[in-house]
């Protein structure tokens, strides 16, 4: 008995140090080998192919622009969910610097960064959706580009809160709807 299970333990043993999975043969991708006759490890894909996830037919939804232009709308409808899903990126990325309420005052610039302009300035409640959307995805200045980090979808989700936040500091009861005016009067009173 005592020999068996020596003989198994030494099975066991061996069989663990084969690392033939391990150290399989690879090629490098766009490395020097001689798999192919040109020595190339790689072929170059054919023209006019996209990856999978990658195409973007929507210029507007992820260039921000037509054409040249910066997009005047957005590419998709403004719903409760869109801007609760904004608010919650907008904390989390943007507040820092431009503040929980887009003045330009946030932790960051309390502390001695430059302060970026505030989202209530005219020129900024006057600019195309499409301009904070093209700034959030190539920086500006000195803040640095976002692509790499926020979706095209929470960009957007940014760009609708943001202009809930300057709708917020600047709204007229006029901009209520019937519903939302009767509710600010009786709160008047």
């Amino acid at each position: 008995m005592k020999r068996a299970l020596v003989l198994l333990l030494a099975c066991f043993a061996c069989a663990a140090c084969r690392r033939g999975m391990v150290d399989q043969q690879h090629l490098k991708p766009l490395a020097e080998e001689n798999f192919f006759r040109d020595g190339a490890g790689s072929r170059i894909p054919p023209a006019h192919t996209v990856a999978r996830g990658q195409l973007r037919a929507d210029e507007q939804f992820f260039t921000g622009k037509i054409g040249n232009n910066l997009a005047a709308t957005m590419p998709m409808p403004v719903t409760r969910e869109m801007l609760e899903r904004g608010r919650e990126r907008f904390e989390i990325y943007c507040a820092v610097c431009h503040g929980r309420t887009g003045e330009g005052n946030g932790m960051i610039v309390q502390r001695g960064f430059p302060q970026p302009p505030s989202f209530h300035e005219q020129r900024l409640r006057e600019a195309p959706v499409g301009h904070f959307f093209d700034v959030m995805t190539n920086g500006y200045g000195v803040m640095y580009p976002y692509a790499s980090r926020v979706s095209p979808e929470d960009r957007w989700a940014i760009v609708a809160y943001i202009r809930a936040l300057q709708l917020s500091e600047n709204a007229t009861p006029a901009d209520a709807d019937a519903d939302g005016a009767k509710k600010l009067e009786t709160a008047q009173r």
